[in-house]
């Protein structure tokens, strides 16, 4: 019967982070609109972080515990979910035109934090409180940053989004709370009951941690993008991946080891060598032709499932 009712939980889990996903798109692509800031801006961080709440609970919740493995595990997976499940999926609904933008700034922050924490991993075997200190002084500067550049090019928001409807402040207020509490509420349901199922299976906490709880917590990203995608929000499709991974990073491995250091021994070079590479891919697939095209996203979502198959039978 417990099994039972993990599982019903785990298909309400999945209904709230779409139909949250959904609001959260409404909500934020209206505050866009409203104060003449682009939505790829919105993208990169209010939308980012919301989707990244996530992985911040249970990072600090696995901390708390002890259980550093799944923290790591957590954000390290997430970043590779994020970038070969999630936009090679969307890419394969349609085609995702990039922002020329993205590479001024953002995907080379990415590229730089990914290379940082794989070295603090790798040496440290984890991530220390003054390693923590730097990627949490980072993430504050880049939001700031993010707010004045994308303030500062408010004119072109209109452009962007012509075909979103305006909300007033108090109405997108609502439907960005509301999806944000939809997106958290649901990955906690579907996470629970993926590691519920997946322990009685005799998986490590490390495989757990890369992947059902990564591909838990990526949910909101999965279920943002995609819906984005379909509706034709490109910026937001593209823009919350590459400012969720950045999130993840500078922001959950900024606040968790603040709480408590974290150690990982189980996180090895393949689990650090497969997010870089997948990260370093990127900058040049979005490069070719400035889009992201089906053969491209069908490149990165079999190497999604190569490294799948390759932690489950390791």
């Amino acid at each position: 019967m417990s099994m039972f009712y993990q599982i019903l939980g785990g298909i309400a889990g999945i209904a709230l982070l779409y139909y949250g996903a959904e609001f959260l798109i409404k909500g934020g692509v209206s505050i866009a609109l409203k104060m003449k800031v682009p939505a790829l801006v919105i993208g990169l961080t209010l939308v980012a972080f919301g989707t990244s709440a996530p992985e911040l609970v249970v990072s600090i919740d696995a901390v708390l515990k002890g259980s550093g493995d799944i923290s790591i595990g957590n954000v390290l997976g997430s970043n590779v979910c994020n970038i070969a499940l999630i936009l090679g999926l969307s890419a394969l609904i349609a085609p995702l035109a990039v922002q020329k933008k993205l590479l001024k700034l953002d995907m080379p922050l990415l590229v730089a934090a990914s290379v940082l924490m794989s070295l603090f991993c790798y040496f440290s075997k984890g991530i220390t409180r003054w390693q923590g200190g730097i990627f949490f002084i980072a993430i504050i500067a880049y939001t700031l940053y993010s707010i004045y550049a994308g303030k500062k090019d408010g004119a072109d928001a209109d452009d962007e989004v012509s075909n979103s409807k305006i909300y007033p402040y108090y109405l997108a207020a609502i439907f960005v709370i509301g999806g944000l509490l939809g997106l958290i509420a649901g990955a906690k349901l579907f996470v629970n009951a993926a590691i519920f199922i997946a322990r009685a299976g005799g998986v490590s906490d490390a495989v757990i941690g890369l992947t059902v709880v990564a591909l838990g917590t990526s949910l909101p990203e999965l279920a943002t993008s995609v819906v984005a995608a379909i509706k034709g929000e490109q910026d937001i499709a593209i823009g919350n991946v590459v400012g969720s991974n950045i999130f993840n990073i500078l922001c959950i491995l900024g606040i968790a080891p603040l709480i408590s250091p974290i150690h990982a021994p189980q996180i090895d070079w393949v689990d650090l060598g497969t997010m870089l590479f997948v990260t370093v891919a990127l900058f040049p697939v979005m490069r070719t032709g400035w889009k992201i095209n089906r053969a491209e996203g069908a490149f990165f979502l079999l190497i999604y499932i190569a490294y799948t198959a390759y932690l489950f039978c390791k």
